[in-house]
Order: C-alpha cells, then structure tokens, then sequence
C-alpha cells in the first residue's frame, strides 16, 4: 500500500481522535474534512509524482481581547480557531520551493536569490521567499520542496488567513529540514519578518504567534522582540456559547481608506512622543491626562481619544484573563461588550469617515445589540473599518441571531467557530 492510500485509511470518514481535537465531533464535517485531505492528497500525487508525503494544517486566529494594542506593544487575548489552512508537502531534492494553492496556479521560489522585489510584494510568492531567508539566517536548514495547500480560512475574514499560511509554510520547512527545532513562537516572528520586510505590510505580531502556538493564549508584546506568552486555561465549550465571527464586508483599498487605517498606530505613537516615549505602551493614563492640554496641540483630539483606547483595552486584557481563569465568564463577557464600546467610541476604528455613508460594522454592531443585548456580548474584530464583528451567543439565541445578521449582510456570512488547542503542526497519524 502507497504511503497516501494508507494515509487515507487513517482518516477515513473522520474517525481519528486528532481529528476530533482539530475540527469537532460532528460526523458530517469529519467526512467533509476526510475528504478534504484526501483530495488534497490525490491532487498532491497527481500534481508532483510522488506519495511519501506529509501532513501540516495551520488554524486561523480570532482576536478576543486586546483590539490595535498589538502595534504599541500592548498585550493581547487571542485563540487559534477550527477553520484552518492545511498542507500535503514532500521534499523534492532540488534548491526550489514549489507551491499548488486550491484556487490559484502554481508558484515557484529558487533558493539561491534572497533579494526583496518590490514587484512581488502583496504576493505569497514574497512571503514564501522572506521566510526560507529569514530561517537561513537565523541558523535553520531550508530545501526545496512541493506542497498541495487547501485554504479555509477566509480572506477579509478577520481571521488572519496570510499570518495562517506564513506559519503553516514556516512548519513545514522546520519539519521536513529541520526535525521541528525551531519553537513557535519563533516560526511566528519570522512570519511577521517576512510579512513586514518582504510582503510589505507592516503588521504586529499577535496573529502569527496565536496561529502557530495555537489554543487560547494571552501575549505580552512589551519587548516585541521577545513576546511573552502564556496558555490561559479556559474551557469555551462548557459555557454553552457559540463563538460566532460575522463577515459584514465593506472596506476600501484607496488610498484614503488606507491612510484612514494607517492612522491609528500613527496617531497613538504621536502621544507617546510628545511624552518622550515611541509606544503608548511606555506611559501611563495618568501621564497622558497631566499633558493633554500640550498633547492636544501637536495631535489633535482623536489622537488622545486612540490612546485613552489603547490605555484600557491594554489593561482589560489583564482583567479578562484573570475572570476566565477565576470561571467568572458573565464578567468576561461584561469586558467583551466594553472593549466593543471602547473601540467605537475612542479608537474609531468602526466606520471609515471617507466613506461615512457605508457603515457595515456600525449596523452589524446594533443588530447584535439587539439580540445579544443582556445575555451575550459583542465587538468588533480585528482591524475594523469593515471586516467582522465578533459575538458570544447563548445557545438559545443562536438561530435568531445567526437569522439576524445573515438576513442583512447574506447566507454564509456568519462562522460557528470554536478554539483549538493545536497550532501549526504536522499531523502524526
């Protein structure tokens, strides 16, 4: 028997406990993601010519607490989630990386030109490229190989499908030349590396690190260079509440919404300078409120607004950690709501005023309300302007608030997600 086909007998039909752990136990989705490898599989063998493969999958991340902290090297509450990307891949022997994505045409990366080009960034390509350099340099052994990659982390989801795939691709190179040496949390800070220095996207890193390390974790980015990370042990399940993340769609790509997006991280900075520090992450509120009538002058107002966010999402983390640790899950619930409120109010990240007339995340946020409203909690998720919006539904209100949101914005918008112990990794069957 081929390595596939006995491979594809594993997990036949889903009925392998590490695929419980990964996708849950529901005997539809464990055929449908049986299938999946199967097919990815197949596809693999028929693409690449060989069988004695490999099995990675990446999950995507939801940030939980903590929303445009990450930049002013705040902390965050996140958790690595059950959609996820995963990869069939072997050594091929030769100095090239070769990539099949489901969905889009073949790539190559030669080994042998490390060099950043400009005309690839906003490509995989780059990203693949600035990963194999930065593990090279960082003392890592790096080869060619081929990979088959099946994508279920949406893009424009909030859910952090590009942090997903640069992990799932660092995994892979650790694995199949380096024995798996190399910790998570440094697969993550490559990705970023790579995102920041080849993509040309200057990201933070929480989404890579809740990607790789996965389950529910908290990070400390005070020395962003060396993240503190810790597992915060809390059973999402017991509760009885669905994690759901809502794409409500919207957002711009011109430049004025991308100034507009662009601005909070620039804005936050300017009032830690005018204090003599670079993030707001080396002050404090009282600090800042001392000098507003100084700061005012040089920032303006929305600039103090931003950083008075920054100065209570950074501590709410804290807090909502010690509440799910402590199984006080209704005051968890309490800080979801006020970081949601936080966000609007004084960050501003929930409607782009270029184009105030469009304000998907503003009405998805009232729908929520509406329903939600003393028995759930609420938030945007992740960058804003458009995206998601992140809610905690009880059980008993899940088909009218799933109903709700999916009768405004469409069928299948809404994502039942639950958090997953594993991160990147290589499946051992």
């Amino acid at each position: 028997m081929t390595k596939i086909k006995s491979l594809i007998e594993k997990i036949k039909n889903g009925n392998n406990p590490l695929f419980q752990e990964l996708y849950g136990t529901d005997p539809a989705v464990l055929k449908e993601q049986s299938s999946r490898y199967g097919d990815l599989m197949e596809n693999f063998e028929e693409t690449f010519g060989t069988d004695n493969v490999q099995l990675f999958s990446s999950p995507g991340r939801t940030e939980i607490g903590g929303n445009h902290t990450d930049h002013n090297f705040g902390r965050v509450l996140a958790g690595a989630v059950d959609l996820d990307n995963i990869a069939v891949a072997a050594r091929n022997g030769t100095n090239t990386i070769r990539i099949k994505s489901a969905g889009y045409p073949e790539f190559q990366v030669e080994l042998s030109d490390f060099k950043p080009n400009e005309a690839e960034n906003y490509t995989a390509t780059s990203l693949v490229k600035g990963i194999a350099a930065k593990m090279k340099q960082n003392g890592y052994k790096i080869g060619g190989f081929d990979a088959c990659i099946d994508g279920r982390v949406p893009k424009g989801s909030g859910l952090s499908s590009s942090a997903s795939f640069e992990v799932l691709v660092g995994t892979i190179i650790n694995e199949l030349f380096n024995d798996g040496k190399m910790s998570a949390v440094e697969n993550a800070i490559i990705g970023q590396w790579s995102e920041n220095n080849y993509f040309g996207k200057p990201c933070g890193l929480m989404d890579q690190t809740a990607c790789s390390v996965g389950g529910l974790i908290t990070i400390d980015f005070k020395d962003p260079a060396n993240p503190i990370v810790k597992e915060v042990d809390f059973d999402f399940v017991s509760t009885g509440f669905s994690l759901v993340i809502t794409d409500v769609g919207g957002g711009h790509d011109d430049a004025a919404s991308q100034a507009e997006y662009a601005s909070l991280p620039t804005e936050m900075k300017s009032v830690a300078a005018v204090l003599g520090a670079k993030v707001l992450r080396e002050v404090t509120l009282k600090q800042i409120v001392e000098e507003i009538p100084a700061i005012r002058q040089k920032t303006g107002d929305r600039a103090i607004l931003r950083a008075y966010h920054f100065q209570g999402d950074n501590q709410r983390v804290v807090d909502q950690v010690a509440a799910l640790e402590s199984n006080d899950f209704n005051d968890f619930l309490k800080m979801v709501v006020e970081s949601g409120y936080s966000s609007y109010m004084y960050n501003q990240n929930i409607f782009d005023v270029v184009h105030k007339d469009e304000q998907v995340v503003s009405l998805a946020l009232a729908l929520s309300e509406m329903v939600l409203k003393g028995s759930g909690a609420w938030r945007v998720h992740g960058g804003g302007f458009g995206g998601t919006i992140q809610a905690f539904v009880p059980q008993e209100k899940l088909d009218e608030y799933v109903n709700t949101l999916e009768h405004v914005y469409g069928k299948g918008t809404c994502h039942k997600l639950f958090i997953r112990a594993k991160g990147a990794f290589k499946l051992d069957l």
